[in-house]
């Protein structure tokens, strides 16, 4: 997945407890295909203006949202690209658009904002920047990453997040577990990640384990915990 730089697909979300997962995965398991890159530390720092205008905008928004942050599969390091990403939802449907870059160009440019390339989606990037008068890192959201392909169709994709947490900046490979916890340590994040409607397969053992799809925001939770400690 690491090669592909636009998305558009339709996204649901299922919190499973430890419970959860251990019934619903002997039933979907051998529908599945382990992601070759095994599992992974995600790691997603996102920009926002200094009142956290994005992410207030995208709690508020019903038909609309729109994100900008930076993504590193693994520990972010010098020698690895990282990924500056736009992530849109309208209507249901996820759209995100991204480029590569090297960690120096990334930061170098949320400093100065000079474009280091000229591409489409750079400049689709930039607007979203000039936009929001050259937002700043605010949040890391850090996971561990489990992720599948169905079988019979590759474009259908689940993705099970763990030790979710947060902190402020990349972190390192001293400090890579670090953080204030999102959700309880027991509890993952299902995502499945699909360009049409969920395979009946999967819709029957969602629906015999009793998982029902719920929005969560893994930033917006980060950010309520952010003003409720400020108050």
């Amino acid at each position: 997945m690491a090669d592909i730089m636009i998305f558009e697909r339709k996204e649901k979300k299922y919190l499973l407890s430890k419970e959860d997962y251990e019934r619903l995965m002997p039933k979907i398991a051998d529908r599945l295909v382990p992601d070759k890159y095994g599992k992974k530390t995600i790691c997603s720092l996102y920009l926002d203006t200094p009142d956290f205008l994005l992410i207030r905008n995208s709690i508020d928004a019903v038909s609309y949202k729109e994100k900008l942050r930076v993504r590193s599969y693994g520990v972010p390091t010098d020698e690895e690209n990282l990924f500056f990403e736009i992530k849109k939802k309208y209507k249901g449907v996820v759209y995100k658009r991204r480029v590569s870059m090297s960690m120096d160009e990334v930061f170098k440019y949320i400093d100065s904002g000079v474009p280091p390339m000229d591409t489409q989606i750079m400049r689709e990037i930039d607007y979203l920047m000039n936009y929001y008068h050259q937002p700043k890192p605010k949040v890391c959201i850090l996971c561990e990453r489990e992720a599948f392909f169905a079988e019979e169709n590759p474009d259908v994709r689940l993705t099970f997040d763990e030790n979710l947490r947060y902190r402020y900046g990349f972190p390192d490979s001293e400090n890579i577990q670090e953080g204030i916890p999102i959700t309880d340590a027991d509890q993952r994040i299902l995502e499945i990640k699909t360009p049409g409607a969920i395979p009946l397969w999967l819709v029957d053992a969602l629906s015999e384990c009793k998982i029902y799809p719920r929005s969560f925001s893994k930033y917006g939770h980060a950010y309520y915990d952010i003003i409720k400690g400020d108050n």
